[in-house]
């Protein structure tokens, strides 16, 4: 990952505004920053939460509270708690995630 046009600066989470985001189940809620050619988010998602689609977007993703599953378009699954991360490439393997009690990531891509 090249980071391009992004000065140093210090982010506040608890004071960034959130988005809501519906799933097939569930909701997101998503605190965002994009600066440069990245886009850095605070995620957290509610209990029963499913995706409603494929991500084939490229992020480094971090579980920091809960558990999230995340599965593959291959039908590979992933259970991932806090200090947990994974990587995936733009268009490389298509993705969903869905948590049964809930979870809070936090996601660069």
């Amino acid at each position: 990952m090249i980071i391009q046009d992004v000065p140093f600066q210090v982010m506040d989470w608890s004071k960034q505004p959130t988005t809501r985001h519906e799933g097939e189940t569930g909701f997101a809620l998503w605190r965002t920053l994009e600066v440069g050619n990245i886009r850095v988010r605070m995620v957290e998602y509610s209990p029963g939460y499913s995706a409603d689609h494929w991500c084939t977007r490229g992020h480094v993703l971090l579980v920091m509270q809960g558990e999230l599953e995340t599965e593959l378009a291959d039908g590979r699954r992933f259970t991932m708690t806090p200090g947990c991360s994974y990587q995936v490439a733009e268009g490389a393997e298509p993705h969903r995630s869905r948590t049964a009690g809930g979870a809070t990531l936090f996601i660069v891509d």
